[in-house]
């Protein structure tokens, strides 16, 4: 699989349930996941089935990052980071000058990235409202901010 992953392309719209599934796989949230949500979500491979996934929600100039996942056998060949560049991308071409994230497992990951954990009392309010940051994940949740310099 080495090498093959990385000739796969980056793809709007994974299918609900082929989303659903890899999510769950790593203990993801997917209750709130909708068609309109996968609007604005990108996979590697084919989005009947994605060994890859990531997702963005809008909000004025501020952007969260959901659900990245990359399959088991497809981890640590750059597909992560990829998806994360490319969901930055998105949420800047869409306005957005600030992203934030929660993770439970991941955070080394994103602050290798740039994310800094702060916390979650200083969150925007449209961030503050999301079902993701107000319901689904814990307040043992790392809250991660990164600054969307323009391209």
């Amino acid at each position: 699989m080495e090498g093959i992953a990385m000739d796969m392309d980056i793809v709007a719209g994974p299918r609900h349930a082929a989303a659903a599934a890899l999510l769950s796989a790593a203990n993801l949230p997917v209750e709130d996941i909708s068609d309109s949500k996968l609007e604005h979500f990108f996979c590697i491979g084919s989005p009947t089935a994605p060994v890859g996934l990531v997702g963005v929600e809008l909000h004025g100039s501020d952007a969260l990052l959901r659900s990245l996942v990359v399959a088991k056998e497809y981890r640590t060949q750059g597909l992560g980071s990829r998806l994360v560049e490319h969901a930055e991308n998105h949420a800047r071409s869409h306005g957005a000058r600030n992203i934030y994230l929660l993770t439970l497992t991941a955070e080394p990951f994103f602050a290798r990235r740039g994310y800094r954990r702060i916390a979650r009392a200083v969150a925007p309010a449209r961030i503050q409202a999301t079902r993701e940051f107000s319901v689904l994940c814990p307040c043992t949740a790392a809250f991660m901010h990164k600054p969307l310099v323009p391209a």
